[in-house]
């Protein structure tokens, strides 16, 4: 199912329910967005570093037509934080509750290293 492009109202308790609390729901969801904005935003240097130049030419930057495209194309996809969500509430991501993992001792790092 594709992302929604424009604002929607979502219930709290919705996605407070998925974990128990709200705050972990939003913080769970807010380092997704921040992961899907760095790929994008990656991925759209990457495109866009092929048409660098190194002349200052603002006849050359309102012509290239497959420049403003990609942009354009970047523009019109959901946001990052429209993802992240759907795809919390779809049950799509993985996580992991911090008290959930088990800290290594030294012992153990120590008897490890030894074998």
């Amino acid at each position: 199912m594709p992302s929604p492009s424009s604002i929607i109202t979502r219930n709290l308790p919705d996605i407070g329910a998925k974990t128990g609390n709200i705050y972990q729901s939003i913080s769970i969801i807010s380092k997704r967005a921040r992961q899907l904005s760095a790929k994008q935003k990656e991925e759209l240097s990457n495109k866009l570093a092929d048409f660098a130049s190194t002349v200052d030419n603002l006849e050359e930057v309102f012509e290239n037509r497959e420049q403003i495209e990609i942009s354009k194309f970047y523009e019109r996809m959901p946001k990052p934080t429209i993802v992240s969500i759907d795809e919390f509430m779809e049950g799509k991501l993985v996580f992991t509750e911090p008290e959930q993992i088990q800290p290594i001792r030294q012992e153990e790092i120590l008897l490890d290293s030894e074998e």
